[in-house]
């Protein structure tokens, strides 16, 4: 599959990082189609767009996205979530991949390790 092709969500409460990530991904070759403010708006625009990766901030109003995460997946059981956290916390980043999170990464990061992170959760390796 092309990068081009490669369909992505960013899910985020904040604008400057959705616009930051927006931007690695789009030079990097990747196709954002959707972002998302809260785990409420993630399960919506999942539905409407089934992205191939969706990006997820853990520490969000309305609904997390630990709780997102577990939604999405129960609407499709093949879904991708790379989950995406400032928190050092590992009982976090446990509980992501304990809901079904595919992998995690530590903000902030590079762009190769974005783009790296990407390619392990649709590859599955």
């Amino acid at each position: 599959m092309a990068l081009k092709d490669v369909r992505i969500l960013i899910v985020d409460d904040e604008l400057f990082f959705r616009q930051v990530l927006r931007d690695m991904l789009e030079k990097i070759g990747f196709s954002v189609v959707a972002e998302a403010v809260d785990g409420l708006e993630a399960v919506a625009q999942f539905r409407a767009h089934r992205p191939h990766v969706t990006i997820m901030d853990i520490y969000m109003p309305e609904k997390n996205g630990i709780d997102a995460t577990r939604e999405i997946l129960a609407l499709d059981g093949r879904a991708k979530v790379l989950v995406c956290s400032a928190s050092g916390d590992d009982s976090d980043t446990r509980a992501a991949l304990e809901v079904g999170a595919s992998a995690t990464v530590l903000k902030p990061f590079a762009a190769k390790e974005v783009y790296e992170a990407v390619k392990r959760v649709l590859t599955g390796k």
